[in-house]
């Protein structure tokens, strides 16, 4: 039955180290005997880690810091020189689209002047030859014209002699008949 009892005794208390059952007292960090050296450790690990933080941590956090603000400076500072850019070759190609625009119209018109140029000295060529043709077929006609009008003149005399000769049965004088044609 002992070893019964002492099971319930140890399933009941809490046992300190080598078995022995823990007597009551506070906890070891809450004692207050042991404070002093508590807080003398508590000053050398605070002035330890202040220490590193201040010399090593915390030095490199702000190279770090830095190195990035001034990244992310020049960042900027790159992409505003190239938004710079990016809208000068934007105004260079707007000004050489105006530009070629305007070439193309200038080369279009001078292409249009010179076909104008051509067809109206073509045009005036023709009018000259034609104006060549015609004057040379109106000399044409008034020879003709005054060759059939001496023609006539002599049609009319010998028509004028032969019906007087019918009507009269003798032939008139010649005189007579080229004053009545005359008149």
């Amino acid at each position: 039955m002992a070893t019964t009892a002492e099971n319930t005794e140890v399933k009941a208390g809490t046992l300190a180290e080598g078995g022995e059952k823990h007597e009551g007292g506070a906890f070891p960090p809450f004692d207050s005997t042991h404070f002093a050296s508590q807080l003398f450790w508590l000053a050398i690990v605070f002035a330890a880690i202040y220490m590193l933080m201040s010399r090593i941590a915390l030095p490199r956090v702000a190279d770090i810091l830095e190195n990035r603000r001034l990244k992310i400076a020049k960042d900027v500072q790159d992409a505003s020189n190239l938004q710079a850019q990016a809208e000068a070759a934007g105004v260079a190609h707007t000004k050489s689209l105006s530009d070629a625009r305007a070439q193309a119209q200038a080369m279009g018109q001078a292409q249009r002047d010179a076909l104008a140029a051509d067809s109206e000295a073509k045009r005036k060529a023709h009018e000259t030859a034609l104006n060549a043709k015609m004057a040379e077929a109106e000399a044409n006609i008034t020879a003709t014209k005054a060759k059939a009008m001496e023609s006539v003149e002599g049609i009319a005399h010998e028509a004028a002699t032969t019906i007087i000769q019918q009507i009269l049965g003798r032939a008139p004088s010649m005189d007579a008949i080229a004053k009545a044609l005359k008149s």
